[in-house]
């Protein structure tokens, strides 16, 4: 190879030479000198991205096509001769001149440009592979394995060429540079502590961002001598916190931050540099381990509260009411101030569903960008702190990913923070995983990792600052893979040696994280011994006089009515219905928007013909159907100034084509939104087409609802039966957050429910696990049978000053069913919801009525329709709209008419499901207190059965008639 080619003979006209060269050979390699074909054609594919970035990552191709001293060549898409704007052409030589270089041949040339080339390729394997190199783990148990892509002999290097200064174009900040220096400056950068996975990512800019900051610093944290002496602090007090817990509360859970303190660290630096961003409000999930230690240590919970929970007390005030939770499941909230300005903190309740708590904490995010009207998505960001075996496992994780780009969920990137303890409970990365580190999921998302080894203080908060810096720069997900290990086992009672013994064995013998830290510190001189063991034992006491405060410690405050929840209250018993019927000229006023749109805007045939179903409603003031009932709902919010944001697996159009809230121009596929031109101060009416997820969407959406009480925040699934995809968010959060962590939601569950014959996956959004889950007031279930009814539990929502989650059943083919409709006037003055609906046909006298049939939802038409079949005048059909909270005051005057019927209830679903099991008893107590002939009553339905439904037609219809029969039928 040469070893002594002037610098020169990559500058000016000799860069444009070799690339004029190449791009003929990628054109045509019979253009090119023999000696040239051979070398270019041994350079392989590595070389298109090594030339790229040698000419600089904005050198982006604009034409395939361009010219070359005169002569026209089509260009492979990766080469591009155009520079990149601003940057200066280099001279280009006349045609068939040779290299600038005197006495320089084309075989030094060619060996010269080889070394480049391979030297550039060398370096982005580096980019690409070093972090398989780099000094990860604090433990030592998986030592970093060679990678030949990362040796220079597989470049063709060898021995003899270590020392030799290769050209290599300013690439690494140097223009040319030895073997060895560029193998020293590689290794220093992407081998040390801190290992980083970017080229994996597709947007040229963002490459070029972290390239440019990883290599300016060349892997090194440059902290201050205060800034080393703060972060030692965050780790005395994380270290601190965990020891005296476990000297104080010796085998009691506290699922310990032991091997990971770094966390706080890397929490604290993030939320200073998103401080110095501009960033005013930081909102936090986390699963349980470590969680103490960021409410006391970050959160700034007193160390008195924790040690008096500890010693058995409720964390809040006397008389508040609800279950509570343990500890390390409790949220907290506060304000910091942070080099001069106020930055407000919250870290989300969470249950010990691992990664439950992530759509959640985004969807809290977009709703308090929404509130700000931080469009920008600057002042308020997402933080979210993972375990190891739970980022790689849970598909909650993925599906909280996949918000960070879509419009209607995304939030300006939320910082991802994976404390990789290497083991999950008992089971070690191997088994739980084949890819080399639990944040390979991210890099389908497009994210940037930053590995980093978290007994080095210092390079875990320089990856923190490039992490925030990144989020606020690009507004897209990053994610930090913190890896230390865990000190216990999987909690405090738990003996980790029994499946993990030789890592136990490691870690009962290494230095913690603090001790390692002191040392440097003390070894650089930022400290003497006796300085450093001073802050620990000032640490030490300050919890020692914390642990005896705890003895007489009572809460004072609970947060649940504070920022935007300020004026609302518990629920109580008056005031239940709400204020929600609506003047008829404001519903008229919705309705001309609803059926009108631009005259330049080409409507499909058959939605202007709904459109013009909806004018002729109106005028006449019959026939709403449910869709405009419900569009009328959100209509009307939205004019009284309520902003209203339905989400959901297409419901912009609606799963049953019913809804056509979004309607598309058929020319140019241009969108438009009906009810967001209503009035030009009207409020925001929001619907989404969401992923196709149902947990991560609907945790968004209780999110969401859960930070703006004063927005309806409805979630609608695509069949009801997927809301079982869900379960987790319903159970953990929906059902019971009000009693765990007092946070009241007023979230909208809209379930369509019915059996039409469409078999076992679409028939049944299972009614009882709902009602199984009511308890203490806690939620609302309720199957509406007529629009106006379903128009007015809408408003209800947010017409109280409580809010409640809403579980409704919906229906499929009610929307279009004849006698599913109501009058203009069921919404207007004087009107409001109706939990339960009584007769409405004229019957004979009520005492001469046989039997009441009580029923909820769709089979009622299926009912009242055979009724007047058979013209039957003593059977009454009941309608209880409203399962939850139990209507039994209106149901008893209701039943109260009719001493001499029997009562029966009648349902589609079989006999195990459905809402029989519920009622039942509920039926009896309110009977047990009238005086009439029934004392319970009696079942009509499908029997029992593991299927919600038969997915035979023929079945289903002998079914449903049977079931029908046996309801009106008087025994």
């Amino acid at each position: 190879m040469a070893t002594d080619l002037p610098d020169s003979i990559f500058s000016g006209g000799n860069s444009a030479f070799i690339s004029e060269l190449y791009a003929r050979w990628t054109n045509d390699p019979s253009s090119v000198d023999s000696e040239w074909a051979v070398f270019f054609a041994g350079l392989g594919d590595d070389a298109h991205a090594a030339l790229k970035e040698h000419y600089g990552a904005s050198w982006a191709p604009k034409a395939k096509r361009a010219k070359i001293n005169g002569a026209a060549y089509d260009f492979a898409p990766w080469l591009d001769p155009t520079p990149p704007k601003g940057a200066k052409a280099p001279a280009k030589p006349a045609d068939g001149a040779a290299p600038a270089a005197a006495g320089v041949s084309q075989a030094q040339l060619r060996a010269a440009t080889l070394d480049s080339i391979r030297a550039l390729m060398l370096i982005r394997a580096y980019r690409v592979r070093g972090h398989l190199m780099a000094d990860l783990d604090p433990l030592g148990l998986n030592p970093p394995v060679p990678h030949p892509e990362l040796e220079p002999s597989s470049y063709g290097f060898t021995d003899a060429d270590w020392d030799r200064p290769i050209f290599i174009d300013n690439v690494l900040g140097l223009e040319t540079a030895t073997l060895r220096k560029i193998i020293d400056v590689l290794r220093e950068t992407y081998c040390g502590k801190i290992g980083v996975e970017f080229l994996h990512m597709q947007d040229p800019a963002e490459k070029a961002w972290i390239q440019e900051r990883v290599e300016r610093s060349r892997g090194r944290p440059n902290l201050s001598a205060d800034e080393k002496k703060a972060v030692f602090g965050y780790i005395t007090g994380a270290e601190g916190l965990e020891k005296y817990c476990q000297l104080k509360f010796t085998g009691t859970k506290r699922f310990g931050l032991d091997g990971g303190e770094s966390m706080i660290p890397v929490l604290e630096e993030i939320i200073r540099a998103s401080a110095r961003l501009g960033v005013e409000e930081v909102v936090m999930g986390m699963p349980h381990r470590g969680r103490l230690n960021v409410l006391t240590n970050i959160m700034g919970k007193s160390f008195t509260a924790l040690f008096s929970e500890f010693q058995g007390n409720s964390s809040n005030p006397d008389g508040t009411v609800g279950s509570g939770d343990v500890k390390y499941h409790l949220g907290a909230s506060g304000d910091r101030e942070i080099e001069g300005q106020k930055v407000h903190l919250s870290l989300n309740a969470n249950p010990s569903h691992l990664e439950a708590v992530d759509p959640v904490v985004v969807g809290k995010v977009r709703a308090k960008q929404a509130i700000r009207g931080d469009l920008a998505r600057e002042k308020v960001i997402g933080v979210l702190m993972h375990g190891d075996a739970a980022f790689a496992g849970q598909g909650l994780v993925p599906e909280t990913l996949c918000f960070a780009g879509l419009r209607g969920y995304r939030s300006g990137g939320t910082i991802h923070l994976i404390v990789n303890n290497q083991i999950g409970f008992t089971t070690a990365p191997s088994y739980s995983r084949f890819s080399p580190y639990p944040s390979d999921v991210a890099k389908g998302f497009q994210a940037p990792i930053f590995h980093v080894n978290g007994d080095d203080p210092e390079a875990v908060v320089h990856v923190a600052r490039i992490a925030s810096e990144y989020r606020h720069a690009f507004k897209k997900d990053v994610v930090i893979d913190l890896f230390c290990y865990r000190r216990h086992g999987h909690n405090e009672g738990d003996e980790p040696s029994f499946t993990q013994p030789i890592m136990y064995r490691t870690i009962a013998g290494h230095a913690t994280v603090q001790e390692i830290y002191a040392k440097r510190l003390v070894a650089e001189g930022v400290y003497t011994e006796a300085e450093a063991s001073g802050i620990q034992k000032a640490m030490h006491q300050r919890l020692d006089e914390a642990f005896e405060a705890a003895k007489t410690y009572k809460p004072n405050k609970a947060d649940w009515f504070e920022g935007s929840w300020r004026g609302f209250g518990q629920a109580g018993n008056d005031d239940r219905k709400g204020n929600t019927a609506v003047e008829i000229d404001v519903l008229k006023k919705v309705g001309k928007a609803l059926s009108t749109v631009p005259p330049e805007f080409k409507l499909h045939s058959r939605i202007q013909r709904q459109l013009q179903q909806k004018a002729e409603m109106f005028e006449t003031g019959e026939g709403f159907d449910w869709a405009t009932a419900e569009a009328l709902a959100y209509g009307t919010l939205a004019l009284e100034g309520t902003p209203v944001r339905l989400s959901g697996q297409d419901s912009g159009r609606g799963t049953f084509s019913q809804r056509h809230s979004v309607l598309v121009d058929q020319q140019t596929e241009e969108r438009y939104v009906p009810l967001m031109h209503i009035d030009p101060k009207q409020a925001q009416y929001e619907v989404v087409d969401s992923p196709l997820s149902e947990a991560g969407v609907l945790g968004f959406e209780y999110g969401y609802s859960i930070t703006d009480p004063n927005s309806l925040v409805l979630w609608e699934g695509q069949f009801g039966d997927f809301a079982n995809g869900a379960q987790v968010i319903v159970d953990q959060f929906i059902s019971s957050s009000e009693s765990k962590w007092l946070r009241m939601s007023g979230l909208v569950m809209l379930l369509p429910h019915g059996y039409e014959g469409q078999g076992p996956e679409h028939s049944s959004a299972r009614l009882e696990r709902y009602l199984q889950a009511c308890a203490e007031d806690n939620m609302q279930v309720a199957n509406c049978t007529t629009p106006a009814n379903y128009f007015h539990i809408l408003r209800r929502q947010v017409r109280r000053k409580f809010r409640k989650p809403l579980i409704i059943m919906t229906p499929k083919s009610l929307l279009r069913h004849k006698l599913c409709v109501s009058k203009l006037a069921d919404m207007g003055p004087g009107t409001s919801f109706h939990r339960v609906i009584g007769e409405t046909n004229a019957l004979v006298a009520d005492a001469q009525v046989k039997r009441v049939v009580l029923c909820t939802g769709k089979v009622y038409y299926d009912l009242w329709q055979e009724r007047e079949n058979r013209g039957l005048k003593d059977v009454a059909i009941l309608r209880v709209e409203q399962l939850y909270p139990f209507p039994a005051g209106t149901l008893s005057l209701e039943l109260a008419r009719y001493p001499n019927a029997e009562v029966v209830w009648c349902q589609e679903e079989p006999q195990n499901m459905g809402a029989w099991t519920f009622v039942d008893r509920r039926i009896e107590a309110v009977l047990g207190g009238l005086k009439v002939k029934a004392q319970r009553p009696s079942y009509a339905g499908r029997p029992e059965s593991a299927s919600p439904a038969t997915g035979l037609l023929r079945r289903h219809n002998q079914e449903q008639a049977q079931l029908v029969s046996d309801a009106l039928t008087v025994k």
